[in-house]
């Protein structure tokens, strides 16, 4: 799923990844763990391509992580904690706007989801508490049942009852991908 070969990132004069190298096998679950600084972030919007790399390279889907196309982020469920959504839409709005980019959606998983992690429809996402919009990105990432899911401080912030009906949430849903 993820293959990283002397991946670097620098920025300026500091060097926020040095020649990181690591595998994801598909059908795993693997974890970037360190300090806050340590890089972690950074190797994800690389593989993501929102960050270029200075040296090495990632493959994300059998993909370079630098030509990652439309097709392969269908295939692709992003969840991150400073993840923007327009703030003047309701919950529901923003997943109509969403379902037409992913011919996998699943309508019933989606309803199921927003039931689970108890979101209102009808409530606009500037509404929403932290936790919330962490759970509404969640509820964005996981209807179209995607090939790999992706997650950047997905606890942060959150009490423990969220953090653990997240969690919880996440693996049943796993299950069912």
């Amino acid at each position: 799923m993820i293959l990283v070969n002397k991946l670097s990132k620098r920025f300026g004069r500091m060097d926020a990844l040095q020649n990181l190298s690591f595998a994801v096998p598909e059908g795993s679950a693997f974890a970037l763990i360190g300090a806050n600084g340590a890089g972690k972030t950074t190797t994800i919007k690389v593989l993501m391509n929102i960050l270029e790399p200075t040296s090495g390279h990632a493959n994300v889907l059998g993909v370079d992580s630098r030509k990652i196309s439309p097709r392969e982020l269908a295939e692709i469920g992003y969840v991150s904690e400073n993840q923007d959504m327009p703030a003047r839409l309701t919950v529901s709005q923003f997943l109509a706007y969403l379902r037409p980019f992913y011919p996998t959606w699943d309508r019933a998983l989606e309803k199921s989801l927003l039931r689970q992690l108890r979101l209102p429809a009808d409530r606009k996402i500037a509404d929403l508490s932290h936790g919330m919009r962490l759970k509404m990105a969640l509820a964005c990432a996981l209807p179209f049942r995607p090939r790999l899911l992706v997650l950047d401080e997905p606890f942060s912030g959150l009490d423990p009852l969220v953090r653990d009906e997240f969690m919880e949430g996440l693996l049943e849903h796993s299950r069912e991908i």
